[in-house]
């Protein structure tokens, strides 16, 4: 369904020491780093789409939307804990802790953050077991 998500970011240096850890616990491929347009990227496996882009926004200036949310999909609930812990530990914000939210889906277990441009990201696992 997407060929690309794009998050602005102000400061692609502080972006980029975020996303990095953050998409590495999660298995996520870097694809590419060009600080001088300044813009990275991720893909998903088998590839090459979707991608994930973070970057300086090509009108300029950055805000971030509200109500609108970027989900990754970890393969285990162990996999949520750390991306919670990485992201907030990288500058992050959280909208909400690891946790089951079976108001979703009996086995949806997610946590909410912010990153440090203020852009609203979720990980979730709808595995049914804790692992």
């Amino acid at each position: 369904m997407f060929s690309h998500i794009y998050l602005g970011t102000r400061d692609f240096d502080r972006a980029l020491a975020f996303y990095r850890p953050l998409l590495a616990g999660l298995g996520i491929a870097e694809r590419f780093c060009d600080p001088t347009r300044p813009w990275a990227g991720w893909q998903s496996t088998p590839g090459p789409r979707p991608l994930l882009l973070v970057g300086a926004p090509f009108e300029g200036e950055h805000e971030p939307g509200n109500g609108q949310m970027v989900a990754l999909l970890a393969a285990t609930r162990a996999q949520v804990d750390a991306a919670h812990a990485t992201a907030l530990a990288h500058g992050g914000r959280c909208e909400g802790p690891p946790g089951l939210r079976p108001h979703y889906h009996a086995n949806y277990y997610g946590a909410y953050f912010r990153d440090p441009d203020g852009n609203k990201l979720c990980v979730a696992c709808h595995e049914p077991t804790a692992g």
